[in-house]
C-alpha cells in the first residue's frame, strides 16, 4: 500500500524502496542523497514511523503502509507541516525538503516533539546543506505548539545571522 493505493509488483530482491518508489512507480519526491542512511533525504513513513528508504528492500516492504511525499497532502490541501514549511520559509535549494517533511510528521506522529532540544534530535538526521535549520525548527514549532526559550529565539537568531539569512 503505497500512499493509499494497493501495488503489485515483482521487485528485485536486491531493490531497494527508494529505487522502486522512483523508478517502478514515478514517485520522485523522495531524494537519493547519500544512499546510505547518513542524510535523511529519502525519508518516508512506514506504517507511520519514520524510515529512511534508501536502507530498506522493497520485498521487505509487503503489506506495509507506505506514505510519501506524495501522499502527505489530502484532497488538494496541504498537509499541516507542509503548510509549517511554505509559512516559514523552511526550504532554500529544496532538495532536502520532502525528507525534513516526512520526518516532522513523523516525530509529530510520534508525539516526539517535546520541546527544541528534542526536535533538534529528532531531526538531527535530516541534513540540510543550505542551513534552513531555524526555519525549519520554526515550522515545528507552528505546527507542535512548541514555545521557544529566550535562549533558543537568541540562538535561532545568530544561526540565521551565521547563515547570511533573514
Amino acid at each position: 500500500m503505497v500512499n493509499g493505493e494497493v501495488h503489485t509488483l515483482a521487485v528485485d530482491p536486491r531493490a531497494t524502496l527508494l529505487d522502486t518508489l522512483r523508478d517502478r512507480l514515478g514517485l520522485t519526491g523522495a531524494k537519493k542523497g547519500c544512499a546510505h542512511g547518513s542524510c535523511g533525504a529519502c525519508t518516508i513513513l512506514v506504517d507511520g514511523r519514520r524510515a529512511v528508504s534508501c536502507l530498506m528492500l522493497a520485498a521487505a516492504c509487503d503489506g506495509r503502509e507506505i506514505t510519501t511525499i506524495e501522499g502527505l497532502a489530502t484532497n488538494g490541501a496541504l498537509h499541516p507541516v507542509q503548510q509549517a514549511f511554505v509559512d516559514q520559509d523552511a526550504f532554500q535549494c529544496g532538495y532536502c525538503t520532502p525528507g525534513q517533511i516526512m520526518s516532522v510528521a513523523g516525530l509529530l506522529a510520534e508525539g516526539r516533539a517535546r520541546d527544541d532540544a528534542a526536535v533538534r534530535d529528532e531531526l538531527s538526521g535530516n541534513i540540510c546543506r543550505c542551513g534552513a535549520y531555524p526555519n525549519i525548527l520554526a515550522a515545528v514549532r507552528q505546527v507542535s505548539g512548541i514555545e521557544p526559550t529566550p535562549a533558543e529565539i537568541g540562538a535561532d537568531a545568530r544561526l540565521r545571522d551565521a547563515a547570511g539569512g533573514a
